[in-house]
């Protein structure tokens, strides 16, 4: 008999009042999603070739949903991470590979948004870089181990609010809006080496191989906390429930490039700037709605979106690695319980800020963790198309086939994007 569950239930609507507390895993994945890395490439993906890629926010929604729909479900009817079910399914090689791959492109992406963070900063108070940066990450680290992340996440989910001003945006500047649906739904991209690396980093930053195995590992947590053990009171009203929620998170996540692309076509790419090279320059998109405010805008969406996401990036590596050697893991675990865990999340931070000492641009370094995501989630993405589909590991929750054919267009697309680039 089909048992309905505590979180089943409070996922069950996602209309009326209280939509935010109704909300599970998937809202801070989605969140994530646009992180300063996200910001950066569609800002500057929006300055080089106008309206030009706005087809791709249509691509990419069901494909990013698709792909973390799989990722939920592994965490719901097996109750372990990703990292734990490919362990558990294949060779200790193809599991390292698969968190060597997890864990290098995350290293990049906490480097790039730690940057960018202090740089942002920088625009609102002259401090030092080196100082600035030391400083948030000292705090970001200290608050993921002494504070639980849910507590965290939610006052860190109205700081991402600040991302409705490229929304904003929309409504005070000439638009072309005719231009916009036309380049929205009729593609029209030329498919030169600097669109097809424009392509790759779009999909890279929207389908992300850290939030494939932080969906999952989030999921088992979650149920952990409510008292409930994945897969044995797993029905399908649990399972639609988690559906929305996940349909819900990725929207908001591509909604919000949409507009950034839009803003940043409208304002960046119409005054002739094609490469953001500064935070003043990404902040100027928003000038047209905030005036001088615009820095202090750009500034909060930064850091909000960053201290929301940093944390996602260290804990999915954290997660990765605690799944693969048997570690106790889990964000609602005190660092006692689980040393290694949040060693793991203190080693990844620190690595990420010794590689903004390297002497990358801050704003343009964001472009480079999202090509890397590009190149790293295929492998993990056939990984997953296979476990879907294994009745040892799913039982009855093996993939449909809207479930595959989701899942292998987005490892079609992310395949295919690089192999065109470097035959261009």
């Amino acid at each position: 008999m089909a048992v309905r569950t505590r979180h089943s239930g409070r996922r069950g609507r996602i209309r009326g009042f209280g939509y935010f507390s109704r909300l599970g895993p998937a809202f801070i994945t989605g969140a994530a999603d646009d992180d300063p890395s996200g910001i950066g490439t569609y800002s500057q993906v929006g300055a080089a070739f106008g309206f030009g890629l706005l087809w791709m926010s249509v691509v990419t929604l069901p494909l990013a949903a698709g792909v973390q729909e799989l990722a939920a479900r592994f965490g719901l009817a097996t109750g372990h991470g990703l990292a734990s079910c490919i362990a558990r399914r294949y060779s200790r090689g193809v599991l390292i590979g698969a968190v060597a791959l997890v864990a290098t492109a995350n290293l990049f992406n906490i480097g790039a948004d730690l940057g960018a963070m202090a740089s942002s900063v920088r625009l609102l108070v002259r401090v030092p870089y080196t100082a600035v940066i030391v400083a948030m990450t000292a705090v970001m680290l200290a608050l993921e181990i002494a504070v639980p992340y849910r507590t965290y996440s939610r006052v860190l989910r109205w700081l991402t609010l600040s991302l409705g001003a490229y929304v904003g945006v929309l409504f005070v500047i000439d638009v072309d809006w005719a231009g916009v649906l036309r380049a929205t739904f009729v593609p029209s991209a030329t498919m030169n080496r600097a669109e097809l690396g424009a392509i790759i980093a779009v999909l890279g930053t929207t389908i992300s191989p850290y939030l494939f195995f932080w969906q999952a590992s989030e999921e088992v947590e979650e149920e952990e906390q409510l008292g409930t053990k994945p897969g044995v009171l797993l029905d399908r009203r649990h399972v639609r429930a988690m559906r929305g929620d996940v349909a819900a998170g990725m929207t908001s996540a591509v909604f919000v490039m949409f507009a950034i692309m839009v803003a940043s076509a409208s304002t960046l790419h119409a005054a002739r700037i094609t490469n953001v090279h500064t935070a003043a320059e990404a902040a100027s998109a928003l000038e047209p709605v905030a005036g001088r405010f615009a820095s202090l805008l750009f500034t909060l969406g930064i850091v909000g979106t960053g201290m929301l996401a940093v944390p996602v990036l260290a804990g999915s590596t954290a997660y990765a690695l605690a799944d693969a050697f048997g570690w106790e893991e889990g964000l609602g675990k005190t660092f006692r319980q689980a040393r290694g865990f949040y060693s793991v999340i203190a080693g990844a931070m620190v690595v990420g800020l010794a590689m903004d000492f390297a002497g990358i641009d801050p704003i343009r370094g964001l472009y480079l963790p999202a090509i890397l995501n590009g190149l790293a989630a295929p492998p993990l993405i056939l990984l997953m198309l296979f476990l879907g589909n294994d009745p040892g590991t799913m039982g009855s929750w093996r993939s449909g086939w809207v479930s595959n054919a989701l899942v292998g267009l987005a490892l079609l697309a992310m395949v295919l994007a690089p192999i065109a680039y470097l035959l261009s």
